[in-house]
């Protein structure tokens, strides 16, 4: 199993619920104003609107995936995606 194939999975549920593209978007709104101090748990009280459990493990199954969050041993969830830090090294390359 590759890296990206067990981050997939990091909660380990069969996904019965597909997140629809607004709800991702708001988990991935809280979760990058939260800047790490937030469990699942309170990312997951504090949204604006009710989403079911599994479907915001879910969303951050992709998230994770996607390299926009980690989710540390503690269960935090912190934002780790910086599209201006990428684009520059998009833009310069990557020195040897």
């Amino acid at each position: 199993m590759t890296q990206m194939t067990r981050q997939l999975t990091i909660f380990k549920n069969p996904v019965s619920r597909y997140p629809r593209l607004d709800t991702v978007l708001m988990v991935e709104e809280a979760a990058r104003k939260s800047a790490g101090g937030k469990t699942i748990r309170e990312l997951w009280l504090g949204l604006p609107r009710k989403v079911m459990w599994q479907t915001l493990l879910t969303t951050l199954d992709y998230l994770a995936y996607s390299g926009k969050i980690v989710i540390e041993p503690d269960r935090t969830v912190t934002w780790v995606w910086n599209p201006k830090l990428l684009a520059k090294v998009r833009r310069e390359g990557v020195e040897a």
